[in-house]
């Protein structure tokens, strides 16, 4: 008996899990719904796992993951591969991106019986997704490789516009803020989290994980125009964690509080000692690098 999942059972999981959703939330007659889950069964054969690079607008998404409270990436790219290629498809993701947060590079994985190359997927996929949604590339890797279980470098970065009235143009990728923001105390404030802390207070409640101890590559705060970026790098990042540094360096930048002040934010590992959680769609997922990826 094996002691834990391996990457294959855990796709297989997630098929049956996210179809059961969608099916259910369909009203679906028991006789076809008892016919679907067991053509999801494990005794299909799998012949080919795919890569995709996946980049979207999140604005009118609830989010990557399949949920019954309104339409996500996770369910269009299911419905549209399983059109596609003849058969049950459920896309598992690297990161599970919040209701209005956009991405360059999300990486989903999905197994198939398909003959089609592995490499073609994205052509004719992106023939079928709706505008917001774009397959960047796609390939085969190996049996069993899943990317939230791989050795990664997350990029994510959020912006800001920051002037004194709104541009209509980015009302949907940038979070307005009219105050003036000192940019230079937010570089010096956002040096503080590069390292390896315990990022609890920058954590959102209620959370479910095993330890909220992360490393911060990089975290880097840049102006050009009146747009200013804040740009972190990560192995890892905890529900919320992004936006909430957002909102802390915003306050930084207001003169709410000092820049050191962060060194006894993390220090206090208690949510309520950082700032407010900024925003979804000023945040934008820009990537993932992988080691030891054919």
């Amino acid at each position: 008996m094996k002691n834990k999942l391996d990457s294959r059972d855990i796709c297989l999981l997630e098929k049956q899990a996210a179809f059961t959703a969608i099916y259910k939330n369909m009203s679906a007659g028991r006789s076809d719904y008892c016919r679907f889950i067991a053509a999801c069964g494990s005794e299909q054969e799998i012949t080919m796992r795919v890569k995709m690079i996946v980049a979207y607008d999140g604005t009118n998404y609830k989010g990557w993951q399949v949920q019954p409270n309104g339409i996500t990436i996770e369910e269009v790219l299911n419905k549209n591969l399983s059109n596609l290629l003849g058969e049950q498809i459920v896309v598992s993701g690297a990161s599970r991106t919040d209701s209005g947060v956009h991405s360059l590079g999300n990486i989903a994985v999905f197994d198939t019986n398909t003959r089609m190359p592995a490499d073609k997927i994205a052509f004719a996929l992106n023939q079928r997704l709706p505008e917001d949604i774009v397959v960047q590339g796609s390939c085969e890797v190996e049996d069993g490789w899943h990317p939230r279980y791989q050795n990664s470098r997350k990029t994510y970065e959020y912006r800001i516009l920051n002037r004194t009235f709104r541009m209509p143009t980015r009302r949907l990728d940038t979070y307005f803020y009219h105050y003036p923001l000192d940019v230079e105390k937010m570089k010096k404030a956002a040096s503080y989290l590069e390292g390896e802390h315990d990022f609890k207070s920058f954590c959102a409640i209620g959370a479910q994980v095993k330890t909220t101890v992360r490393t911060i590559y990089a975290c880097d705060v840049e102006k050009e125009g009146d747009i200013i970026t804040i740009r972190v790098t990560g192995n890892g990042f905890l529900y919320n964690m992004v936006r909430i540094i957002a909102g802390t360096l915003v306050q930084v930048g207001g003169g709410a509080i000092e820049p050191e002040a962060v060194k006894e934010i993390l220090a206090k590992k208690d949510r309520s000692a950082a700032g407010p959680t900024a925003p979804a769609h000023g945040l934008t997922m820009m990537g993932i690098e992988f080691e030891n990826v054919e």
